[in-house]
């Protein structure tokens, strides 16, 4: 398990009362260098499967192993596996007194202890890549809802994570800023970043993903290549959601 699958998760469950089974025996993998992405209905346990990965949302019953690591036992320092599991999230987080550096570099410094020269030049490196070094010295109220958004990809990256979660990345955007978010996205993918990616764009499932995971009523319905997901799927929930997107 150790080389090739960073991340599993074993009869992961996340119940509400007696009612609600936000998750219900959920076991997945996610091998290195890995593009998954989960697609489903809105409430059907996507952002509450991914947010389990690095136990922001703790799970009910169930194992979730990262590295080799099970990440569930409470003797474990979760914040040590935090570091290498990057997180972007619907809304984009940033401190708004900070400049677009300082909101990058805070955590490298802090916790990777960096230095601040260290830490800087990776992030105008990584600035660079999204095409915002420019933008180094601005405050987030100045920047544009998809400038935040790879500011928040930009952050997460500075700390050299092993794999990265994305929750809902472009749901929060504008339509004609999505596609900065995608692109930047796509690069990461085809630098072999580890991801997984809870998202309603389709299109962005069937061109990057590797595997596609289809989630309904807090259990994985069907998964398999963009190919086999999008264009013969065989179950009835899967076929009927996507009639409805596509």
């Amino acid at each position: 398990m150790r080389d090739n699958v960073i991340i599993k998760t074993d009869g992961l469950c996340k119940y509400y009362g007696e009612e609600i089974h936000a998750l219900h025996e959920v076991s997945a993998e996610i091998k290195r260098g890995e593009v998954v992405v989960i697609i489903g209905p809105s409430g059907s346990g996507k952002s509450t499967f991914l947010r389990s990965l690095n136990l922001l949302e703790s799970a009910t019953k169930g194992k979730v192993y990262f590295e080799g690591v099970d990440i569930t036992d409470p003797k474990i320092d979760i914040n040590v596996h935090r570091q290498k599991m990057g997180m972007v999230f619907q809304n984009f987080n940033l401190f708004p007194h900070l400049t677009v550096l300082k909101n990058i570099i805070l955590a490298p410094v802090k916790l990777r202890k960096m230095t601040k020269q260290e830490a800087e030049a990776e992030a105008m490196k990584l600035l660079e890549m999204v095409g915002l070094a420019d933008r180094r010295d601005a405050y987030p109220a100045q920047l544009s809802g998809g400038q935040k958004q790879r500011i928040a990809i930009v952050r997460a990256l500075c700390m050299k994570p092993d794999v990265m979660l994305f929750d809902e990345p472009t749901s929060a955007l504008d339509p004609e800023m999505v596609g900065e978010v995608l692109d930047v996205m796509k690069k990461l993918a085809t630098e072999g970043m580890t991801m997984a990616v809870v998202t309603h764009e389709m299109g962005f499932a069937r061109e990057v993903a590797d595997r596609v995971i289809f989630m309904d009523s807090g259990m994985i319905v069907e998964e398999g290549t963009p190919d086999e997901i999008f264009s013969n799927p065989k179950n009835d929930r899967t076929k009927a959601f996507l009639s409805k997107v596509l």
